[in-house]
């Protein structure tokens, strides 16, 4: 039975949203009547989905469903199922327990199409926008298999797992980030409200100033003439950037940039390589076939230059060769990784050997970070104090001079 969202008035005037299972939109509104309520508009959770995306290009709909709500939906659901329940009374289970309308008018509308004969795969497949190729294609092949809550369950500890990384490293960056968004705005501080106040003494007495104070009243002067200017570069080189990746010939060429860096293009690979790892090893344990775990994998990753070269490996991979022959020719992917693959290939262990190599890049990029969080901050500590120093020395010494003078 398909789901609508509908909206109503009750008794007193207020709006109402809600959903309700019908054969069709007018039973719907008999249903609402019956509980006192005037509709004012009923429409399928499909049709009302594909309406939405297309006003809003899908970034609405991305960011109203988030990673952790996706992980809970998919472990309750797997918990249900491995308990023996028909999937249409497992999904009415999952959609009783969520809390937000729209989530819940959309596993009810799943669960329509699956009474309708569809696939849970098929059904999901109404929805790109929330369960992605990896997710529908780990549901397909769980259902062809029978292992369909073995399947759901890998699909939420990758989901939670991923999640946790995400939480992980924003929590990271969110102290060296406040850090130094109060270390500029200290200084800048200094520089435009303190220091004119003193130099002003030294200006107006006529003395001639040190070459560490006319630096200091330079750098307060545009501070001061200039902040204007320095924010709407900074704006027009965010919306450059922002620009830029849109156009794929760009993107591409900034993403092989980021790539050539020392540090940055180490933590860009090895963030990618768990990615990939990971996303193939749950593939290949849940029955996919080789070649299309690799072309879902290469979706996976957020650089294209990486992204490329797993498409042209798995090119190869149709062509007959090995899979770490193919990813070895991309000159991407480290030694450590290739060699590992090719001993899963020889044992039959593949999908263990990909999540022990997505194991050991997450460890490793945790030591990188907090690596670079530990130098980060006596870095900007330093520098921090070493500017502080500069503008009280270059207060000072003019003072210091003009004692030397009166002396």
């Amino acid at each position: 039975m398909p789901a609508f969202q509908y909206t109503a008035l009750n008794e007193k005037g207020r709006q109402k949203r809600g959903v309700l299972e019908g054969d069709n939109a007018r039973q719907v509104r008999k249903q609402l009547r019956e509980l006192s309520l005037v509709p004012l508009s009923v429409e399928a959770v499909s049709e009302n989905e594909k309406t939405a995306s297309s006003k809003h290009g899908g970034l609405t709909l991305k960011q109203s469903i988030s990673v952790a709500e996706l992980a809970l939906v998919t472990r309750q659901l797997a918990t249900l199922v491995q308990a023996g329940l028909p999937l249409d009374e497992a999904l009415t289970a999952v959609s009783q327990q969520c809390d937000k309308a729209r989530l819940k008018s959309i596993i009810l509308a799943i669960r329509a199409g699956v009474l309708e004969g569809k696939s849970l795969a098929e059904s999901f497949a109404e929805y790109p926008h929330i369960f992605d190729s990896l997710y529908r294609s780990m549901v397909a092949a769980g259902e062809l298999s029978g292992k369909l809550d073995s399947v759901l369950l890998r699909l939420a500890d990758y989901t939670e797992q991923r999640h946790a990384i995400r939480q992980k490293t924003l929590l990271a960056l969110l102290y060296p980030t406040i850090l130094s968004f109060v270390a500029i705005a200290v200084v800048a501080g200094l520089l435009a409200f303190v220091v004119p106040q003193v130099v002003e003494q030294f200006v107006t007495a006529g003395q001639e100033l040190p070459t560490a104070t006319q630096i200091l009243i330079a750098l307060s002067d545009a501070v001061r003439n200039f902040w204007l200017l320095a924010l709407a570069i900074i704006i027009i080189l965010i919306l450059t950037t922002k620009w830029a990746l849109q156009k794929d010939s760009l993107r591409f060429l900034i993403h092989k940039k980021l790539l050539a860096i020392p540090a940055l293009g180490k933590v860009i690979l090895g963030v990618n390589t768990a990615r990939f790892s990971r996303t193939l090893s749950i593939l290949i344990s849940s029955s996919v076939p080789l070649l299309d775990a690799l072309k879902i994998s290469g979706r996976v990753l957020n650089n294209d230059c990486l992204r490329l070269a797993v498409a042209e490996a798995a090119t190869k991979v149709q062509e007959g060769a090995s899979l770490n022959r193919a990813l070895a020719d991309t000159e991407y992917f480290p030694p450590m990784m290739i060699h590992m693959i090719a001993n899963g290939e020889k044992s039959g262990e593949l999908d263990d050997m990909l999540e022990r190599i997505a194991d050991n890049q997450d460890r490793e990029f945790e030591m990188l970070v907090a690596m670079a969080l530990g130098l980060f901050e006596p870095i900007l500590i330093l520098t921090m104090g070493g500017v502080v120093l500069f503008i009280v020395i270059a207060i000072l010494l003019p003072i210091f001079e003009l004692n030397t003078l009166v002396g």
